[in-house]
């Protein structure tokens, strides 16, 4: 059996669909949801599932108490759903290869620092693009530079707002990220 651990920092909607993706899955299940903050939604999702939940302060992050706890749950796959933390080097030095993010945006375009959620969807309304999508990628020392794993895109009339936007960006999501992520733990990353 594959083991997943999520980190998320808000709602936390891809992080439970994830974990009912794998609910019943006899080769992969999520084993834990890793958050830094205490009053983020996604606690009450994971705990709602039964999916136990470690929340650490961003001190913590970069030092080795968060590897420690990480290695307790022995993950084949790190998943970050709307994680807003950059990722330490000790914990992608640990976890080479096996840790992913999803970007609301079509990569390398809308990717870096401050680059996430709505920034990204008034970005893509403002210059009008005609398409964006959702990048999957593994995460390295740097914002959303990693290699990409999957990207999904969708055509734009030129009249939605960043909230119809976002609306899009959530479907896509949700429908291509737990297939994603169970494609990779298939092919065993």
């Amino acid at each position: 059996m594959k083991k997943i651990v999520i980190f998320a920092s808000g709602s936390g909607t891809n992080a439970e669909n994830i974990i009912r993706h794998f609910k019943n899955k006899k080769n992969a299940s999520v084993v834990a949801v890793f958050s830094n903050n205490e009053k983020a939604k996604v606690l009450d999702r994971a705990q709602n599932l039964e999916v136990p939940t470690v929340v650490f302060s961003k001190l913590a992050f970069s030092s080795d108490n968060v590897v420690e706890k990480l290695n307790e749950f022995q993950p084949d796959l790190i998943v970050l759903a709307g994680f807003l933390l950059k990722f330490p080097q000790n914990i992608i030095e640990v976890y080479s290869d096996k840790i992913i993010n999803i970007h609301p945006a079509l990569l390398p375009k809308y990717g870096g620092k401050g680059m996430y959620g709505m920034n990204v969807h008034r970005a893509i309304v403002e210059n009008k693009e005609s398409e964006t999508g959702i990048t999957i990628h593994f995460v390295n020392e740097n914002y959303d530079e990693g290699n990409i794993i999957f990207q999904k895109s969708i055509l734009l009339t030129g009249l939605e707002t960043p909230e119809v936007v976002a609306e899009k960006i959530h479907e896509l999501e949700h429908d291509y990220f737990p297939e994603v992520i169970e494609n990779l733990l298939i092919q065993n990353i």
